[in-house]
């Protein structure tokens, strides 16, 4: 389906591809934006559809969110954000930068931790970029389609159960701890000896069995005992690759993705609520419950359409293609590279834009000799002297001169791919 913007810009109801095409070819409508697609009317229509209802699903998660608008019991637009993970380890990186200068023989500078305050109600940037990742598209997705109502699956994950099922009374209670320090936790559970070498009676230190530095945590879990040689060999390995693959087996799945949500449910919750249109919580169960009900097969956007208690007893999907929406950020603010070491190697231009162009803009390349001779489509990586790189389905395009460039669409810190999906459950394939 295709979204439509009324002459004055206002969201009309969806069309089908083929109604697009023939407004387009008969000059009664002109492309507004790409992605998603969405087409506006050159001459003024009233809006005949009122009565029609659109209903938006959210299924939140810490890597993926679905997105699904739905018609009645017609699917009609599907879509997957993939959220940014990198931002932590920027972050960390930002970090020992400064950590550098400020103990490197510079200029004094005044401490500012003491006077730094944070807001009531906030998040690391690596949780808030999630909840602005949904706050962006479902503004956009209501500003572009008139919808009416909104369902949002609110999860809440018990992470004592996720790793016993079995625990209940006190020690659900008190957790895995109680009453012991985790060093001392430790020795007790590797016997006071290395875990690799076996030795004991000696110094020993704790130690992770997947490296931080390989994304590792520091949870009870991933820590064992190590004399210092074995500690020193092992290095940045992880217990399977220096050779112990038993002690793996000791690592549970982390819960990482688990706690995201938690933290994070309730403020996606409350952007939803602030829309001012009627907002419908769903569990997962009630999600899961529909999807097998139904024989839809597992994904996140296929998710979304099953939240509520709104979900139809028989969907109908009126669109073969979900739109990934893969979030990139919009540049960084440090404008010099550096080598694994943590030296300047290169200096980056303090301008973005060159040549009418900017680093993440969706562009039409029309090579016409060359090694690159052809039609390209894709992100464009500019180039203060005009030779220009294209990401493209198939791969890079380097070197394409900015004269054979035409915009499609400019950066808005998304990366988009029209993929097919196939909704239905395969017979035999199980549904958990």
């Amino acid at each position: 389906m295709v979204f439509i913007l009324n002459h004055d810009k206002e969201a009309l109801p969806p069309c089908h591809e083929a109604e697009a095409r023939i407004m387009l070819r008969n000059g009664e409508a002109a492309i507004w934006r790409k992605y998603p697609f969405t087409i506006i009317l050159k001459q003024q229509r009233e809006n005949e559809n009122d009565k029609r209802e659109y209903r938006l699903k959210v299924d939140y998660g810490s890597r993926y969110t679905g997105l699904a608008i739905l018609e009645g019991n017609n699917v009609i637009w599907l879509a997957q954000i993939e959220h940014r993970t990198i931002i932590k380890k920027l972050m960390f990186d930002r970090r020992n930068y400064r950590k550098r200068r400020r103990y490197k023989n510079l200029r004094y500078r005044k401490a500012k931790f003491d006077h730094r305050t944070r807001p009531e109600g906030w998040l690391p940037p690596s949780l808030q970029s999630r909840v602005d990742n949904i706050k962006a598209w479902v503004k956009k997705l209501l500003y572009l389609c008139p919808i009416t109502k909104i369902s949002y699956e609110n999860c809440k994950f018990d992470t004592q159960l996720m790793r016993d099922a079995e625990i209940s009374g006190i020690e659900y209670q008190q957790g895995t701890l109680t009453g012991y320090n985790v060093r001392e936790y430790i020795l007790e559970k590797f016997e006071r000896k290395c875990t690799y070498c076996g030795k004991k009676d000696i110094p020993l230190e704790v130690e992770h069995i997947v490296p931080k530095s390989r994304g590792g945590t520091d949870r009870v879990d991933n820590l064992c005992l190590a004399c210092r040689p074995c500690n020193e060999r092992k290095g940045t390995k992880t217990a399977k690759e220096f050779g112990y693959p038993k002690i793996h087996e000791q690592v549970k799945k982390t819960l990482k993705d688990c706690a995201i949500v938690n933290a994070t449910r309730w403020k996606v919750y409350d952007l939803l609520t602030y829309t001012g249109y009627d907002v419908e919580c769903g569990s997962g169960a009630l999600t899961k419950m529909n999807r097998t009900r139904l024989g839809i097969a597992k994904d996140h956007h296929l998710d979304a359409c099953c939240i509520g208690a709104s979900t139809p007893d028989k969907l109908y999907f009126k669109t073969k293609k979900v739109l990934k929406i893969k979030a990139m950020g919009r540049g960084r603010y440090s404008r010099t590279t550096t080598d694994k070491y943590g030296f300047v190697k290169a200096y980056l231009p303090r301008q973005k834009e060159f040549f009418g162009f900017q680093t993440g803009d969706m562009v039409k390349a029309i090579v016409p000799k060359g090694k690159n001779q052809g039609i390209w489509y894709g992100r464009v990586a500019c180039r203060s002297l005009g030779s220009f790189d294209i990401k493209t389905k198939k791969g890079k395009v380097g070197g394409v001169n900015w004269k054979c460039l035409k915009l499609i669409q400019k950066c808005d810190g998304y990366e988009y791919i029209n993929a097919n999906f196939s909704p239905w459950l395969k017979p035999g394939v199980s549904l958990a």
